[in-house]
């Protein structure tokens, strides 16, 4: 199967720990028999939780899922620090148990974690870490939407956030003082949740790009006309709609993410050809 004839659409993974999101997107290749794999949104190898797997020319569309928000629960230990924020770490036990915890909320600036796959001139944080080298990452602004304390069990506590792309729930835990992440897991993506997502074994079941763009943007559907237009990357006139929106064909397929400007929908991602 070439690249042309192969499926587009998006997988919903459930990550186990212990495997990176590249891994898992082997995993689907091999699954779905499709060469053109790609992931929206990295989790660290020892996290488990929902991956966003995009598959066929569905991949042109990563930075769309990728900005989408984020959920995730987290058990974290309280009265010890990990340097690198997880269990791989190494470990200080300090036997500062804090008691009210005072969770971050809204703007927050953070400084990625040393051992992160941010690249720090064009090489990943971590590999750099794991040399032995002093890493200092670019701090940067993230958006905690919700946050909340959920249980707690002697040195255990059960947080769970809501946040923007781009944050590290690591150093959002690191941040309470001494504590650090001992289990993290992503349970939804914007309105993807992990229940039911593909554990990485067995069939893998691929929703449409239309199907799967409907439970958070516009979908507008073309006529002939306009689909063949849209196809070659021209603009058509406008529908009045907020944001980019999904243009769809009369069977359904997905033909092109679009934007409104000056009464024009034009093309941001041709998704044909």
């Amino acid at each position: 199967m070439n690249a042309e004839e192969s499926p587009s659409g998006i997988l919903l993974a459930d990550k186990p720990s212990g495997l990176s999101s590249h891994d898992m997107v082997a995993r689907a290749r091999r699954a779905l028999g499709v060469r053109r794999v790609g992931h929206a949104g990295t989790l660290d190898p020892f996290a488990t939780g929902l991956l966003i797997v995009l598959v066929g020319r569905a991949t042109r569309l990563a930075r769309f899922f990728v900005a989408l928000p984020k959920t995730y629960e987290v058990v974290a230990r309280l009265g010890a620090t990990s340097t690198t924020g997880d269990p791989e770490g190494e470990i200080v036990e300090t036997g500062v148990v804090p008691g009210a915890l005072v969770l971050p909320l809204g703007v927050v600036r953070q400084r990625p974690p040393a051992y992160s796959a941010v690249k720090v001139a064009g090489e990943r944080a971590y590999a750099r870490a794991r040399r032995g080298e002093a890493v200092e990452t670019a701090e940067r602004e993230v958006t905690v939407h919700e946050a909340s304390e959920r249980w707690r069990e002697g040195d255990r506590a059960g947080l769970r956030f809501v946040c923007s792309s781009g944050t590290y729930v690591r150093s959002l835990v690191a941040g309470l003082g001494d504590a650090y992440c001992l289990e993290l897991r992503r349970t939804a993506i914007g309105p993807f949740p992990v229940e039911g997502a593909w554990p990485g074994e067995g069939v893998a079941a691929v929703v449409t790009v239309a199907e799967a763009w409907a439970r958070f943007g516009g979908v507008l559907e073309l006529d002939e006309g306009q689909a063949r237009a849209v196809g070659h990357g021209r603009a058509i006139p406008g529908r009045g709609v907020d944001g980019p929106a999904l243009l769809v064909d009369g069977s359904g397929e997905a033909v092109a993410v679009a934007s409104e400007q000056a009464g024009e929908l034009r093309v941001e991602v041709g998704l044909r050809g």
